[in-house]
């Protein structure tokens, strides 16, 4: 991640609909399957704000990442238990020490998504769980995916695939993100044939547009509880052993 893009996540993580919307979803499955007070450690920390929020929750909270940046962050913040770490080299933690793992949109960016898994696995009590959430559908990577450090987007297919190559097992796997669908694949259309100069900047709405969307993931969640969603810009899912 470039500092640049650090930077933002810091301003925009507990407002921005994107942000929010998938902690809230991870926050859920949490609750459901690692309830607090339970250990959960996050692989990929971005600006901490998910930790933040997770430890006001009543979790005890620990985390990794690559970037320096995101470790000081981190640590300004309230965040004690902090490591600079590779994903895919074996984590700095104890085994069996854990209740929940969390990957949100981190698994896209490993050379070894398989490893990062297993490694994962690895710190997991025996009825642990790993939250996760990846971009979905190869057909829209775009110059986007790129300048954000993606090597893949993932069909359902391929996820359970990784699973089942790291020896676990996929316990409950939807869409999310429905509502933005239409609107990505016409953006993504055109950027093939006039890509983007822009860096990894996320596209500013108005406070309103935020709130109608932060909603719109709400909705998508409740329906997700009794429907399946058949599309949406993301997959979200829970991994046991």
């Amino acid at each position: 991640m470039e500092r640049a893009h650090l930077d933002e996540l810091i301003e925009l993580e507990n407002r921005y609909w994107w942000h929010v919307a998938k902690r809230n979803i991870a926050t859920d499955l949490l609750r459901k399957y690692v309830p607090s007070p339970a250990r959960i450690v996050e692989g990929g920390i971005g600006a901490a704000g998910n930790l933040l929020n997770w430890k006001q929750c009543g979790y005890d909270v620990s985390g990794l990442d690559i970037m320096d940046d995101s470790v000081t962050h981190a640590k300004s913040i309230g965040i004690e238990e902090i490591y600079k770490h590779d994903l895919q080299q074996p984590w700095p933690v104890a085994r069996d020490s854990f209740g929940g793992v969390v990957l949100l949109d981190v698994l896209e960016h490993v050379a070894d998504p398989v490893k990062v898994l297993q490694e994962a696995a690895k710190t997991l009590q025996g009825t642990g769980k790993i939250i996760f959430t990846v971009p979905a559908y190869p057909f829209l990577f775009s110059d986007w995916d790129e300048r954000l450090g993606h090597y893949r987007r993932y069909t359902p297919a391929m996820m359970r695939d990784q699973v089942a190559a790291a020896g676990l097992k996929v316990e409950k796997l939807r869409y999310w993100n429905s509502f933005t669908f239409p609107a990505a694949i016409f953006i993504r259309t055109i950027r093939r044939f006039f890509p983007s100069r822009k860096g990894t900047e996320f596209p500013r709405v108005g406070n309103l547009t935020n709130k109608a969307l932060i909603t719109a993931a709400q909705i998508e969640t409740k329906v997700s509880n009794k429907l399946s969603v058949p599309f949406g810009l993301s997959l979200v899912g829970v991994i046991g052993k």
